[in-house]
């Protein structure tokens, strides 16, 4: 071996054993850095540390849970998604479920809801873990949060001036007196993903003075300045003698979190003190107060992860007696979860408490959430956008006249140095001060955005073997019979299979109860409740419903059965409330509004022809997630019937679809259609629509007085045609946009 060999390998070995001396301490100073909660030191030296080595699995881990904590949320998914690749949730198994939560506090909502599917999957054999039931939460939640993007119009929403929202974070808390009452981190650096109780933000409290909505130069709150110690939050008892907040001590990562309280006098705070055992229960994090009325008495609302809670950290209540007596804190189940439930702020005066979750339905991160109380607390409700969005959401409160909420948030556009979603800024939201209400078109496209409300059924439902075109079933009857047959669903689905198939196939059929048909069910509530609103304005409304059905049955059939489950939906309208809308449907309304119902049946001619029609295999047929997308019936458009439309004159034939079963390309299929005038007016023929060159049509009248019928012959000439076809015409009359409209299918051999 040459000499010069023999250095040149001398030289590789030093190089390599510095590199891997510089990197075990890159690695070490990372580590504890993110130990003490000093992020930012701490991603500097993992980036050090991966331009050595990238590859590496645990620097790979290590990485993403930094920037997960430091929150910057799409460089952690990126991670997460390494990771995971690369070990499949074997080594780290969690990588799968912080990826999908990294995607979805990116606002990523398609991505993240395909990878919590693949988590229910991956940890579906211990199913009563959190790392299966928070997936199976957040799956919901993602199609949650794709239906109800983008209502942010009936809010002004704004930011505080900067000199409040500095670069690093802040967290509002109350006003009291014409003052704002905020904590601040106020420091160089900035950490943790729980931001809102972690002792790595050197938080202190602040007051600035508001005069005519403008914020006054902060000060700090010099009587609640503690050394070495971080104090936040703050409520002021009910006779204000008294103000509780958070003190936090540091003991590296381990940090512990309890309630003081300070006396009031004048314009100082003093006499500070720690309230006992009993609201901070030894070896608990406490923290968050806030002092409201309820039935008669003053309770304290906070936030602690003591024992007997559901867990991370719950909201309890304690009532108090002569300002200083604390009853048993007792604990809200019907609210709190296995996720963190966070900053209580209780509305005494409509019993309503409202709080921050990273559990129920929401945008993503934490969520702001209110529960009416009322005997108990009812089901959480979202605050929506604005209020709520991708990122944490946290701190909500209201002014004493109700009209103005404040809330802290580190979604985009707050203020940053780094990262723009690394730091919490102090949001101001109220109502938009409107003297006229929406016009009809602003309300439209309210509603239109909801659009389209699509609900699903079982085959054959409602009314089965029935040629009838109407059903007294109202679909919320259905619904729940539906999806009580949800065992029965993957039994049959999954009949045949073993093992994983098995398992995968059972998985199908759930997710799709939940992303469609439970889905579809929280999608006409909401529109429900819009529509009833505008209704009561005196608008009035046409509503275009269509119809689908698997290629079980034949068409004519199939096109009785939409209408009946159209029906359904009517009837669903009309027994909501007491009959609250009835007297739209009827057109009755003493305030002038109509509420009509547009039906176009389509049968199963638009279902996906790959579907099973064979009724002796039922298990695709029937069971399968292919065949029951096919089956349901959508709300498309909603539109204003205008002075000029005349509610009574309805043009209707005695079939709305021919089914020429199976016929031979080039065959030319005639269908003579019998129109009917069977309102109280004269009808007009305008126009008629063809779909395409395929179809021609033929007739005499072009006016129609009341009673009066006609024929229409159609044909569909099938020249150069293969495989399922359908062919329309549409008649359009009396100057109406829309008209009726009539198909021919077939199946071309």
């Amino acid at each position: 071996m040459s000499r010069l060999y023999i250095v040149i390998l001398m030289v590789f070995f030093s190089t390599a054993l510095s590199a891997q001396q510089e990197l075990k301490k890159y690695l070490e100073f990372a580590q504890e850095k993110y130990a003490s909660g000093d992020y930012i030191y701490a991603l500097e030296y993992y980036e050090k540390a991966m331009a050595i080595d990238s590859n590496t699995i645990n620097t790979l881990w290590e990485y993403a849970e930094t920037l997960r904590a430091y929150k910057d949320y799409r460089k952690a998914a990126f991670y997460y998604g390494k990771v995971y690749d690369r070990e499949g949730t074997q080594l780290y198994p969690s990588s799968l479920l912080q990826y999908g939560l990294m995607l979805k506090q990116s606002g990523r909502y398609d991505e993240a809801l395909e990878v919590f599917k693949t988590a229910k999957k991956k940890y579906r054999k211990d199913p009563r873990g959190y790392l299966y039931r928070k997936s199976r939460v957040e799956m919901q939640s993602c199609v949650w949060a794709k239906s109800n993007q983008g209502d942010s119009t009936h809010h002004v929403f704004e930011a505080l001036p900067d000199h409040i929202n500095t670069a690093n974070a802040e967290f509002g808390h109350r006003v009291f007196n014409n003052q704002l009452i905020f904590s601040s981190l106020r420091a160089d650096s900035v950490g943790t993903a729980e931001e809102v109780y972690d002792p790595s933000y050197s938080t202190h409290l602040y007051r600035s003075a508001i005069n005519d909505s403008a914020f006054a130069e902060e000060e700090l709150i010099s009587d609640l300045h503690l050394e070495g110690v971080h104090t936040g939050n703050g409520t002021f008892s009910l006779d204000h003698k008294r103000f509780y907040f958070s003190y936090c001590g540091d003991n590296g990562y381990n940090y512990k979190c309890k309630i003081l309280v300070a006396y009031v006098e004048g314009n100082r705070f003093v006499d500070v003190d720690t309230l006992g055992s009993i609201i901070n229960y030894e070896g608990a994090n406490t923290t968050m107060p806030y002092i409201g009325e309820w039935e008669g008495s003053e309770v304290l609302f906070y936030a602690s992860d003591r024992e007997g809670g559901r867990g991370g950290m719950d909201i309890w209540y304690s009532f108090i007696k002569n300002g200083n007596q604390f009853q048993k804190p007792r604990n809200i189940k019907r609210i709190n979860t296995a996720d963190n439930e966070l900053s209580p702020y209780w509305d005494s005066e409509n019993t309503t408490l409202y709080f921050s979750s990273s559990w129920y339905d929401g945008f993503g991160g934490y969520d702001i959430f209110k529960s009416y109380y009322n005997t108990s607390f009812e089901t959480p409700e979202n605050l929506m956008e604005p209020i709520n969005s991708p990122a944490n959401d946290l701190y909500y409160f209201q002014t004493a006249t109700k009209d103005t909420a404040f809330f802290s948030s580190n979604r985009l556009g707050s203020n940053y140095s780094k990262n723009p979603t690394c730091c919490s800024d102090i949001f101001m939201v109220r109502e938009k001060l409107i003297d006229l209400p929406p016009t009809i078109e602003e309300s439209l496209e309210d509603l239109n955005r909801r659009l389209p409300v699509t609900l699903y059924f079982h085959n054959d439902v409602p009314n089965p073997r029935s040629w009838d075109t109407t059903s007294n079933v109202n679909y919320i009857d259905s619904y729940n019979e539906y999806t009580a047959m949800i065992d029965q669903y993957k039994k049959e689905y999954s009949s045949g299979l073993r093992g994983e198939r098995s398992d995968d196939a059972k998985d199908d059929i759930e997710d799709f109860f939940t992303e469609y048909v439970d889905q579809g069910v929280r999608d006409l509530i909401q529109f429900r409740d819009l529509l009833l609103i505008e209704l009561d304005r005196g608008r009035k409304i046409e509503l275009t419903v269509k119809g689908f059905a698997s290629p079980l049955a034949k068409t004519d059939y199939n096109v009785n059965l939409t209408k009946r489950r159209i029906a359904s939906m009517v009837n669903y309208l009309r027994a909501y409330d007491n009959g609250v809308f009835r007297k739209y449907l009827d057109e009755t309304a003493e305030n002038g509004g109509a509420l009509r119902i547009t039906q176009v049946p389509f049968g199963e001619y638009e279902a996906d022809q790959i579907v099973s029609d064979n009724p002796n295999d039922q298990k695709n047929s029937v069971y399968s997630r292919a065949a029951a997308i096919e089956r349901k019936i959508e709300i498309q458009s909603v539109d204003v019937i205008r002075q000029d439309d005349v509610l009574t004159t309805l043009l209707t034939a005695n079939t709305l679809v021919h089914d020429a079963g199976t016929k031979s390309t080039g065959d030319r299929i005639e269908k003579q259609f019998i129109l009917k005038n069977i309102g109280e007016q004269n009808i007009k023929i305008d126009e008629v629509v063809v779909s395409g060159e395929a179809i021609t049509f033929e007739y005499n009248d072009n006016e129609l007085i009341p009673g009066e019928t006609t024929p229409i012959n159609v044909v569909f000439d099938t020249k150069e045609l293969t495989g399922h076809q359908v062919g329309f015409v549409e008649i359009r009359y009396n100057g109406l946009e829309k008209g009726l409209k009539l198909a021919i299918t077939t199946e071309l051999k």
